[in-house]
C-alpha cells in the first residue's frame, strides 16, 4: 500500500529484493521482472498480461 503506484511498485521491488525464500522453488524472479515492466509501471496491463508475456 502507498500513496501512489509508483510509490507501491517501488515498494513491492524493495520487498522482493529483501526476500530470501530456499528450499523451494519461486517465481520471485517473474514478480520483480513485472515490477520492472514499462507497461505495469503505466498501469496498461490486463488480466492477460501474463498469458501474453509468458506465451500461454
Amino acid at each position: 500500500h502507498a500513496n501512489t503506484r509508483e510509490s507501491a511498485i517501488n515498494r513491492m521491488r524493495i520487498a522482493l529484493s529483501e526476500m530470501v525464500i530456499e528450499g523451494i522453488k519461486t517465481n520471485k524472479d517473474l514478480q520483480i521482472e513485472i515490477m520492472q515492466h514499462d507497461a505495469f509501471h503505466r498501469g496498461e496491463t490486463d488480466i492477460n498480461y501474463l498469458e501474453n508475456r509468458l506465451g500461454l
